[in-house]
């Protein structure tokens, strides 16, 4: 099945503003106004990404992993919140930060690319949550790379429940084995 590219963030109203667009990638804090656009993106709201979801096209969400907290008492067993996205994302965690780790550059590349089935011109729908510069960082990397339908869903899973949309527990992502077809 195809999937559809979609970045996710925070919780929160999606708020557009006279926010600028930065020159680099935005950093903390991630919650917080947007700008209206993504220069080499389509933005997209809430019903266009539920009419994309039917098309299927693939939904990237790139809402971060929650890490275990530091100086939990010896023997504590600690189990992270389920992150519920919307059916058939591919959960692309950890990759819409400012700065990433190699690793996190190589899942974001490894997956997008999965997502696509390798076509640059096959939808990415990126999302957050809501309000989320995360979902904003990502699909500027995916124009970046190359991909030529990013579109970009600053309203997120919140915008996706509003409009009747189901969550579901995302999946940790785990690139196919080399030589294996998406």
């Amino acid at each position: 099945m195809k999937h559809l590219v979609a970045v996710l963030c925070l919780s929160g109203a999606a708020a557009f503003a006279e926010t600028p667009q930065p020159e680099g990638f935005r950093g903390p804090p991630y919650q917080a106004e947007l700008p209206a656009a993504l220069t080499g993106a389509r933005t997209i709201d809430a019903n266009e990404a539920q009419r994309l979801h039917a098309d299927g096209a693939a939904f990237i969400d790139v809402y971060p992993r929650q890490k275990k907290p530091q100086n939990l008492p010896e023997h504590t067993v600690w189990r992270a919140e389920p992150h519920l996205t919307i059916p058939d994302a591919l959960w692309l965690y950890d990759t819409g930060y400012e700065r990433l780790k190699a690793s996190e550059q190589s899942r974001l590349e490894l997956g997008l690319a999965e997502a696509s089935g390798g076509d640059f011109d096959a939808p990415l729908v990126i999302f957050c949550r809501a309000d989320c510069w995360m979902s904003w960082n990502a699909a500027k990397r995916a124009v970046a790379l190359g991909y030529k339908q990013v579109l970009w869903f600053p309203e997120g899973t919140e915008g996706w429940e509003g409009t009747g949309g189901m969550l579901v527990p995302a999946a940790i992502y785990r690139p196919r084995a080399a030589g294996t077809k998406p």
